[in-house]
């Protein structure tokens, strides 16, 4: 069974990508994958600083996000977007996890990922995937699937339940997640 970690790349009580992170984990289990639903509250971390790096080192909340990513097949991330682009916590996040050391096995060379966003507005996060795909493929060579969610108007697209409501974007959720998990693992 593949092992699919998945976040939101907000921490904000009632945040729509959290509310898309909580819909992903529920279908890849529906999928007979096994999936892991964290929050980055439970990962603080300072904002990245080379000079706080080279006196401190690496945070220890850095290390153990390293050391659960590389305990998965594989990644989906949640991001809200934040003008035009991924969230701050999120990008700090990335770029404290890259640059760590410990494990010294690379969990953006290991793990396969795939990339959904939420925003009120009518592109449904869209313009953030571009950034968010470029940190990932282009700075740390990951491997990033091509199918992608962007959820317009996800203030109401979610139910009481935190189903998607619109059966077009689940069934475009669905073919993603099949990706995911087809290509979960293929780096190992």
């Amino acid at each position: 069974m593949k092992k699919i970690l998945v976040f939101a790349g907000s921490i904000r009580s009632g945040a729509l990508s959290g509310k898309l992170a909580a819909h992903v984990a529920r279908e890849l289990s529906l999928m007979n994958a096994e999936s892991t639903l964290i929050s980055l509250a439970d990962y603080e971390m300072p904002i990245y600083n080379g000079d706080l790096e080279k006196e401190e080192g690496v945070p220890e909340n850095a290390q153990k996000l390293r050391r659960t990513m590389l305990a998965n097949d594989a990644v989906y991330i949640a991001t809200p977007e934040y003008n035009a682009s991924m969230s701050p916590l999120l990008k700090n996040t990335i770029d404290w996890v890259s640059r760590s050391k410990q494990p010294p096995e690379n969990p953006y060379k290991k793990c396969t990922f795939a990339l959904g966003a939420t925003s009120d507005g009518r592109f449904g996060g869209y313009r953030c995937l571009y950034h968010l795909r470029q940190s990932l493929e282009l700075g740390l060579g990951a491997l990033v699937i091509p199918e992608q969610v962007a959820i317009a108007g996800a203030a109401s697209a979610f139910d009481e339940r935190g189903a998607l409501k619109d059966e077009r974007n689940q069934k475009i959720l669905e073919k993603q997640l099949e990706k995911l998990i087809a290509m979960a693992g293929v780096l190992v």
